[in-house]
């Protein structure tokens, strides 16, 4: 009876266990081994310049410009950066950049009334509700915290002073404003941002802890759902209004990135470690966040979320989906995270939904082996119009650790 019961209970353990272990597996790619899309003949990746580290991107469709946030630098990201446990501090200051996809050129943004460190990750772009030639821009900032790194390094003070910059850019200047930094006790890990307006938005804590044993086993262990989103309201855009803030969505292992979906209230999560993008709603009378969705893909980490309005869709074909980019062996990303000459492989999934049959059909849009472009956490598709009854788009990937963002043409069937 004894033997019995211990071998029930072994039985249950691995039939516990095999789900969760096969997820990692597949998720890590522990297994995998990496492709690089073979392109059109004639055709070859485009490597922007000046776009060094850029983690997000996000497509402003009114004046059809790419914005994006970038360290300028080989070096630091392997020194310093939280989200990858890198926290030997260094003083650097980031930058905004804007990428023009019809010259394939990026301009680098000089700050006015900006002179802190800007240690960049997740941004969003909203437009100026009284100018229609500007916009704002959000970007979370993973500044060393003084409080920690010049006080003796006190157990229960924080390394890192994680907030977000709100800046104002005139379209077509050569430079963005200051606006104000935001910073509040809920916003403790901040990862992607979702812009209402100038002065409301929502932030993804995408750990619960910052560092340390407990923040790996909550990266791996599928039930430490512990990551929250947070809605921030702020009184008005002067430097010292009051801030407000809520949680808006809990219930999310390890919630990564935000992305605007088919309606001005349909809100796009990612899960990283999960491998999947929630569709969910935002309401407007409490702020919080309800999820209708999800979408799971078969490998690779969900990393930042966008999604393609087809504007050439047609009854018998709509190309319009979500694209979703991510490390395709995360298995490696920690040995690699402080190994300037590593190559991490990449694959950025398209998916599309059947409007007959209700599925949401998926497809690797384009993957690489780390040669081409070194991670992806974010891409974007900018339209080109068709030829020859192909539907065709500029697909351009960004991630945290590579050396230029990338464009290559893809077609979208």
């Amino acid at each position: 009876m004894g033997l019995g019961i211990i071998n029930l209970g072994l039985i249950a353990l691995v039939a516990f266990l095999a789900g969760p272990i096969s997820h990692f597996v597949h998720i890590t790619g522990f297994f995998l081994t990496p492709n690089s899309t073979v392109l059109g003949e004639g055709q070859h990746p485009i490597y922007i310049e000046d776009t060094i580290h850029c983690e997000d991107v996000h497509h402003y469709r009114p004046a059809n410009l790419l914005f994006t946030a970038c360290e300028d630098d080989k070096t630091r990201r392997f020194s310093w950066f939280p989200p990858l446990g890198s926290l030997v501090p260094l003083k650097a200051q980031g930058s905004i950049h804007v990428v023009d996809p019809k010259t394939m050129k990026s301009s680098r943004l000089a700050f006015e009334n900006f002179q802190g460190p800007f240690v960049t990750h997740g941004i969003d772009v909203v437009g100026d509700p009284e100018k229609s030639d500007a916009v704002y821009i959000y970007a979370v900032n993973h500044m060393p915290n003084p409080a920690y790194f010049e006080a003796g390094e006190p157990r229960d003070v924080p390394k890192s002073q994680s907030q977000i910059e709100l800046f104002h850019y005139i379209l077509d200047s050569n430079s963005t404003r200051h606006v104000r930094s935001i910073n509040h006790p809920l916003i403790k890990t901040p990862n992607d941002i979702y812009a209402i307006s100038p002065v409301s938005f929502y932030v993804t804590n995408d750990h619960f802890y910052r560092d340390g044993l407990m923040r790996l086993i909550e990266g791996v262990w599928r039930p430490a759902k512990w990551s929250d989103i947070v809605h921030v309201q702020i009184a008005d855009l002067s430097k010292d209004a009051p801030i407000e803030a809520s949680v808006a969505l809990t219930g999310i292992w390890n919630n990564n990135g935000l992305g605007h979906g088919r309606t001005d209230n349909e809100v796009v999560i990612s899960s990283a470690m999960g491998g999947e993008i929630f569709l969910a709603t935002r309401h407007e009378s409490n702020h919080s966040i309800s999820i209708d969705t999800s979408i799971a893909f078969a490998s690779s980490l969900a990393d930042n979320p966008s999604y393609y309005d087809d504007p050439y869709r047609s009854d018998s074909h709509d190309a319009s989906g979500f694209l979703v980019a991510g490390v395709s062996q995360a298995i490696r990303l920690l040995a690699n995270a402080k190994d300037p000459n590593a190559l991490d492989a990449v694959q950025v999934w398209y998916t599309t939904l059947n409007s007959r049959t209700g599925v949401w059909e998926k497809k690797v849009l384009f993957e690489d082996d780390g040669s081409r472009i070194r991670t992806a956490s974010a891409a974007v598709l900018v339209p080109i119009e068709p030829k020859d009854g192909k539907k065709l788009a500029w697909l351009f990937v960004t991630g945290f650790m590579s050396e230029s963002m990338v464009a290559v043409q893809v077609e979208l069937d």
